[in-house]
């Protein structure tokens, strides 16, 4: 039986934590350090299984690891437990979350991790392994994606060229109710325009909504050139693809 499964990065860091039998949280904090401490030190020549640490069990268990780029992909097992097996589980997990990331990278883990525990899920379930056919994983997350877009509103309405600002005010009547004074709120803050300024476009539109028509004006080509870009991911060591 798998007792945890720990991810974390060369500094200790945990990146995905999954205990399937009850620890006090400091204890699991211990049990991570302990961990990391066991499995750093070791030389990448030496085998990739060891018995586990005091915290998790001592010598009943063991633990097995990877070690991918600025990850270790740790599993905490008990004696009936193959190593090959869970060597081989380990891999799995790392190509499925490959495929599913296309080139898969540490901040993929930190920015997707409830897509990352949903994959892990395919794979383990209550310390049992369900599955280790790839292809059926991989079969099993797009059909959720597929269900996930069904899912989403049929009505969205944005504002071009806005930065893919999407609202979809069909999700609530209150929500909905709310539309006009958003695009007031985006009149007055976005492109500067004063509320006398505001009241003038809406009764020159008959109190309709065509948010198309403020990015043709002079306003916002002033208040566009002043704005700097935002939203790019900054390089770092994090960014080193897993599987190469």
């Amino acid at each position: 039986m798998i007792e945890a499964i720990l991810v974390f990065n060369n500094h200790g860091k945990p990146r995905l934590t999954r205990f399937y039998q009850h620890y006090p949280e400091d204890v699991q904090h211990q049990i991570i350090r302990e961990t990391f401490h066991l499995v750093s030190k070791r030389d990448d020549s030496v085998c990739n299984f060891l018995e586990g640490g005091t915290l998790i069990g001592g010598s009943d268990y063991k633990l097995i690891y990877r070690h991918y780029a600025t990850l270790y992909f740790v599993f905490c097992v008990d004696s009936s437990e193959s190593e090959l097996g869970i060597l081989d589980l380990i891999q799995v997990f790392v190509e499925t979350l490959d495929k599913c990331f296309e080139n898969v990278c540490e901040l993929d883990l930190i920015f997707h991790i409830d897509k990352v525990h949903y994959i892990l899920g395919e794979l383990v379930m209550g310390g049992m392994v369900l599955e280790t056919n790839m292809t059926e994983i991989l079969t099993r997350i797009e059909d959720q994606n597929k269900l996930e877009k069904q899912e989403l509103p049929s009505e969205v309405w944005r504002f071009p060229q806005a930065g893919k600002l999407d609202l979809p005010f069909n999700l609530h009547p209150a929500i909905a109710s709310s539309k006009q004074k958003l695009t007031q709120y985006w009149r007055i803050r976005v492109l500067g325009r004063s509320p006398e300024e505001t009241q003038a476009v809406d009764s020159s539109n008959n109190g309709g909504l065509s948010p198309g028509k403020e990015f043709n004006n002079s306003n916002h080509n002033s208040h566009n050139s002043s704005t700097s870009t935002i939203g790019e991911s900054p390089s770092s060591a994090s960014d080193i693809t897993l599987l190469k």
